[in-house]
């Protein structure tokens, strides 16, 4: 283990959460941009992107949102930009494919399987919000299948894999692995497989150390030496899940996307403070940081100079 080369993936902000659960979590395109590039100096290989209107917060796939920050974050950072194929579980599959067709990155993440998508217990901890959008969005998830049938993870594979855009393939549950077994058989997908697995959403898989080590038996009997684990532990899951599974060979995935915290009801003030938190647990063990030119070598990725931003 000692020496190993660990892929820190930064998700700088999502669909997840609302701007009014923290006043950290990135809104505006020049918060997106200044938190993806602490980020990437603070030790993130790779920065997955989602973009947010900037008045709202609310989450807005658009091309043009994402236009405001893509430049900037690659003229400061040689970091691989991961743009996101998830969106919000509320928009089409067309719609969610839209901002990577048109920027052709390095890596697209795309979810591998339908799912429910239970949001709606941080009503719990959350009582007042700024926007009627953010109840909204909570409460529906009551009520909400997130969409990725087989029909969608082709299209997406066919209309992006033509640009050299390769996948962090996303895993809720050992089901979405079979599912991605079922694209390799039949050549849609190819070796090396980027795989993140995702502990502690309610619908997928739960963060039991039991799960954790299913998920990884699981992957390595269907792709062997195919593919690059990685782990991300959703809430106050995401250390203890990064610790566990880095011991067991995985890259890991922080950021403000995944979890808020950074201690036991302690929020995180940035991106960049996950990953210098998780920084030091991989160095801890021994473990050494990848660098962007490593991780675009273990993932066989295209290159910076390829993508259409």
């Amino acid at each position: 283990m000692a020496g190993r080369k660990v892929i820190i993936t930064c998700a700088v902000t999502g669909a997840i959460h609302t701007p009014s659960m923290s006043p950290h979590l990135p809104v505006t395109p020049d918060e997106i941009a200044a938190g993806a590039i602490a980020a990437a100096e603070a030790g993130a290989a790779i920065v997955h992107l989602h973009a947010r209107d900037p008045i709202t917060g609310k989450p807005d796939q658009s091309p043009e949102a994402f236009a405001a920050f893509l430049p900037r974050i690659k003229q400061a950072t040689d970091a691989v930009v991961n743009i996101t194929s998830g969106g919000a579980p509320t928009m089409l599959i067309r719609e969610r494919i839209m901002p990577s067709l048109r920027f052709k990155p390095e890596v697209a993440s795309l979810n591998m399987g339908s799912m429910n998508f239970g949001l709606f217990p941080m009503l719990g901890r959350f009582k007042e919000f700024k926007h009627d959008w953010e109840r909204q969005h909570l409460e529906g998830s009551r009520d909400l299948i997130f969409r990725n049938t087989f029909a969608d993870i082709e299209y997406a594979l066919r209309e992006l894999g033509d640009a050299g855009t390769r996948f962090e393939f996303e895993c809720y549950d050992v089901g979405h692995l079979y599912n991605l077994a079922h694209f390799l058989e039949r050549g849609l997908v190819k070796a090396p497989l980027f795989v993140q697995t995702v502990f502690g959403i309610l619908g997928g898989i739960g963060p039991h150390p039991e799960d954790v080590m299913h998920m990884k038996r699981t992957a390595d009997r269907l792709f062997g030496n195919a593919y690059r684990w990685s782990v991300l532990g959703a809430g106050r899951n995401q250390m203890p899940i990064a610790a566990m599974a880095a011991a067991m060979g995985a890259n890991v995935r922080v950021g403000l996307e995944d979890s808020l915290w950074i201690g036991p009801g302690k929020l995180a003030e940035s991106n960049a403070a996950q990953v210098r938190q998780v920084r030091q647990i991989l160095e801890g063990l021994g473990l050494e940081i990848a660098t962007p030119a490593e991780a675009r070598e273990i993932l066989a990725l295209k290159g910076g100079d390829k993508v259409a931003f």
